[in-house]
């Protein structure tokens, strides 16, 4: 079989590869930059107090400004921690159904000449790396961190909806893929992520296309050593399982065969044809983003400005904070005062309050 019969078009591919480059480099970017205002004071020692000594930035009264945003750097670090604690509750949850679902059924390994023996063999996967689960409510799915295994339904190689060797073949060579790559792993670590930033609007969306990205780079795999038309046969009869009613999707429990959102486009480029890479990521996640980012910056910078004279007991007053004042009265107390642009001092600040 030619490189060009098992692969998509070599067009599809670069966009493909160009997508799942910036969604690496989106999801790093969102990482470090709601990240590191909240945290990078705390953890690292480097540029401690860069503004320290300067009261003003043109008009804007530093001092001021830090009254008014302290409050939404202290919200930040609840919002973190609420995140943090939301993350290991729906991660244990997940895990916590996973094993209730699988404790009660019946599991084994393939009985050599066996449906599933004579597929693993064909996808060149080894039979001791495949779990056969009697009722097992979805398909196929690869689950677990350090060494992943693989489970199937029983029903895929025996009964009314037993697959052909080829199309079961196939299904176990994306599987192993998975295994492979330990996609669970990797899936699950990004999934607990956007969990931590829950506030953060766009991360989820992030994340589920990566793990788009990885049922296509799992599906690419597959067909270097079983035919894509079986591969896209195969998804066409298990995207007829009603995973809904089950109650338990297979992404909770793992990286899952069948995603109904994905089918069409898995589907379409094994066929060959052109698809479109489409993104759960919308225009309103991104600018809610952006504005939080900049709120989150703004804030962390402003935190480590210490106040004017932290080592007197009256450092707010000793600037130009007025006495049981609103910081808003003076946040751009210099417009129109003449002096250096950014004193040391603020000497000329016509608010100073004098003792």
């Amino acid at each position: 079989m030619s490189p060009d019969a098992v692969a998509p078009a070599p067009a599809l591919r670069v966009r493909e590869q160009r997508r799942r480059r910036l969604l690496l480099l989106a999801l790093a970017t969102a990482l470090l930059a709601s990240l590191t205002p909240i945290v990078g004071k705390h953890l690292v020692g480097l540029a401690h107090q860069p503004l320290t000594g300067i009261d003003h930035i043109g008009a804007l009264c530093l001092v001021a400004l830090h009254l008014l945003v302290a409050p939404v750097h202290e919200f930040l670090h609840l919002l973190v921690g609420a995140g943090v604690a939301y993350a290991l509750a729906d991660r244990t949850h997940a895990w916590w159904r996973a094993r209730r679902v699988l404790a009660p059924l019946p599991q084994q390994q393939p009985v050599p000449g066996d449906p599933f023996a004579l597929a693993c063999m064909a996808a060149r996967v080894p039979p001791q790396q495949l779990c056969i689960v009697d009722g097992l409510p979805v398909p196929a799915f690869t689950a677990g961190w350090l060494r992943p295994v693989i489970y199937v339904a029983r029903a895929l190689g025996d009964g009314p909806a037993a697959l052909p060797r080829e199309q079961l073949a196939a299904v176990l060579a994306h599987e192993w893929s998975h295994r492979v790559r330990r996609d669970p792993l990797r899936l699950f670590a990004l999934r607990a992520l956007s969990k931590a930033l829950f506030w953060l609007p766009g991360l989820r969306a992030l994340t589920d296309d990566v793990a788009d990205e990885a049922e296509i780079r799992a599906d690419d795999s597959a067909i270097r050593v079983v035919d894509r038309l079986a591969l896209a046969s195969a998804l066409v009869a298990l995207g007829r399982w009603d995973i809904a009613r089950a109650g338990v999707p297979a992404m909770t429990m793992g990286v899952g065969f069948v995603r109904p959102d994905l089918l069409e486009r898995r589907v379409r480029r094994l066929a060959g044809a052109d698809v479109v890479l489409g993104s759960r990521l919308s225009r309103g996640s991104v600018v809610s983003a952006a504005c939080l980012v900049v709120l989150a910056w703004t804030s962390g910078l402003v935190d480590v400005h210490g106040l004017a004279h932290p080592e007197t007991a009256t450092a707010e007053e000793a600037h130009c904070h007025h006495l049981h004042g609103s910081p808003w009265a003076h946040l751009f107390c210099r417009a129109g005062v003449a002096g250096p642009v950014l004193p040391e001092t603020g000497t000329d600040c016509p608010h100073r309050f004098e003792p």
